[in-house]
């Protein structure tokens, strides 16, 4: 497996890249089909979308959708993993937090 993106034209699997759009607290993030929330998020150059309760800025841990550090709502479903879900275009994504509201990281 390689971290390059491999261009569209060389791919020999025929993969194509479809652009989406969800929405982040009412912000516009463009993402590429495929992706987890937390990748179009990440991509965008959120490390960072929730507080715990200590105040610190949680984001993706493990990746994996074990650690439940990534929670967000998507479409008004709570404590949705951003790991493990995939993005899908014109999702609403709210941050969430366990702090007083107004405290989330950009």
């Amino acid at each position: 497996m390689s971290p390059r993106r491999v261009p569209a034209e060389t791919d020999a699997v025929g993969r194509c890249e479809r652009p989406l759009r969800i929405t982040v607290d009412g912000e516009t993030v463009e993402g590429v089909d495929g992706q987890s929330v937390a990748g179009v998020l990440l991509a965008a150059g959120r490390l960072a979308w929730r507080r715990g309760p200590s105040g610190a800025a949680r984001g993706v841990f493990c990746g994996i959708g074990v650690c439940f550090d990534c929670l967000v709502t998507v479409n008004a479903e709570r404590d949705v993993r951003a790991c493990r879900r995939p993005a899908r275009d014109g999702d609403a994504v709210t941050t969430q937090s366990r702090t007083a509201p107004g405290t989330l990281p950009r």
